[in-house]
């Protein structure tokens, strides 16, 4: 795998024929010649030929009217941007798929009346840019505004059109005095945009710094690079992060076919160095709102010793009108897994709030009676539990 920080000479269309030759993709992922893959898996490549042109996607895939729409009416509202390496993930879907709604802009986007800027009023809760300061004892630190692919329901879309917040070491080191004044902050989520997206260098520097500050235990990244860019989460970045341990990821699948063995390798990286990973999903209209798929993919995450750790409920964010799901189907999606998947494959199903998450997981208890609590099993039947007093 190369990290060379040169860039080879080559367009994103150049590999258009690997998403449109079927002899040159096998069914479990990219199938490239030697010199190819060199240059494929080159994940600064991969960041500097982002797809952000209706013209360049369609060198993968003929688009249809609501992407051509989106990609004209959408240009300066929302940003977008899709790494080669996931949009030939799209070009492999039947129709209009999961990962392109996720991915690829559309006219509809438009439509929502009811979309906010800011659904969580982060920036309310910002003491010094960039850091979120919601629970007493922990901090979201927003270092990063750069993404591998420009997700189409993020909900800090806000700051796409925001300059140098890219490891910006003034807000780097404003964050960093904020955390060491405070010494009720006992975890840092590191988180963006995506942090990976940047030089291994920085990344250390920033971990070093943190370590430095004596009431910091945990620091934990947030990141969609081994969903949408699997290449950055080299062998030599798990080894930075596991330098400075206690450090967790968690990463963000939606979808069980978004864990190719590209995406599992990264997955491994980390885990080969004693990195604990958990996964946050968006449950989302079209893509993982059903109870098989999203069985499907908390089946493949713990295959891969990913743990499923959360599925949000659609923020109620700008332009996303197009893929919300209603909360009474969302508990039905979540309360269909109980009994028909193991329970630590079992994800929290959540709605964010300006105050802090709130979870939404099915109440079994109906009633109480006397000293008895009249519960619903798993299959529907009514159970007495006798609440016995010490």
């Amino acid at each position: 795998m190369s990290t060379s920080t040169e860039t080879p000479a080559y367009s994103a269309g150049e590999f258009a024929h690997f998403a449109q030759d079927p002899a040159s993709i096998t069914a479990q992922g990219i199938r490239l010649s030697a010199s190819d893959a060199e240059r494929f898996t080159n994940w600064r490549w991969q960041i500097t030929h982002q797809i952000t042109t209706a013209s360049t996607a369609r060198t993968y895939f003929p688009l249809n009217q609501e992407e051509e729409r989106g990609f004209t009416s959408l240009e300066g509202l929302f940003k977008t941007g899709v790494t080669p390496y996931y949009l030939t993930l799209a070009a492999q879907e039947q129709g209009g798929g999961a990962i392109r709604l996720q991915a690829l802009p559309r006219q509809e986007e438009e439509d929502d009346l009811l979309g906010l800027m800011d659904p969580l009023q982060e920036k309310s809760h910002s003491p010094v840019k960039e850091v979120v300061h919601v629970y007493p004892d922990r901090v979201a630190f927003c270092v990063a505004m750069l993404c591998p692919v420009y997700c189409r329901y993020c909900y800090r879309k806000r700051r796409d059109e925001e300059e140098g917040l890219h490891y910006n070491r003034k807000i780097v080191e404003d964050g960093l005095a904020y955390i060491a004044s405070n010494p009720a902050i006992k975890d840092v989520l590191i988180t963006g945009g995506d942090p990976f997206i940047a030089s291994d260098q920085s990344i250390e520097t920033l971990l070093r710094r943190l370590r430095q500050i004596p009431h910091v235990e945990i620091i934990r990244f947030g990141t969609r690079t081994p969903v949408t860019l699997p290449y950055r989460v080299t062998k030599e970045l798990a080894a930075i992060l596991a330098a400075h341990h206690p450090v967790w990821v968690n990463t963000h699948f939606n979808t069980a076919e978004e864990i190719t063995p590209e995406a599992s390798q990264a997955i491994n990286n980390l885990l080969s160095h004693g990195i604990p990973l958990g996964n946050q999903s968006v449950l989302l209209k079209g893509i993982n709102d059903s109870s098989a798929k999203m069985m499907a993919l908390c089946r493949k995450l713990i295959i891969n010793r990913v743990r499923p750790y959360y599925v949000f409920h659609p923020h109620l964010v700008a332009g996303t009108a197009h893929l919300r799901v209603s909360l009474r189907e969302g508990q039905g999606i979540m309360k269909s897994l109980r009994g028909n998947i193991s329970g630590f494959a079992i994800p929290r199903y959540i709605v964010d709030t300006p105050s802090g998450k709130v979870p939404l997981d099915y109440n079994y208890v109906l009633a109480a009676d006397g000293d008895d609590l009249i519960i619903e099993d798993i299959h529907g039947e009514i159970w007495r539990e006798r609440d016995v007093q010490p």
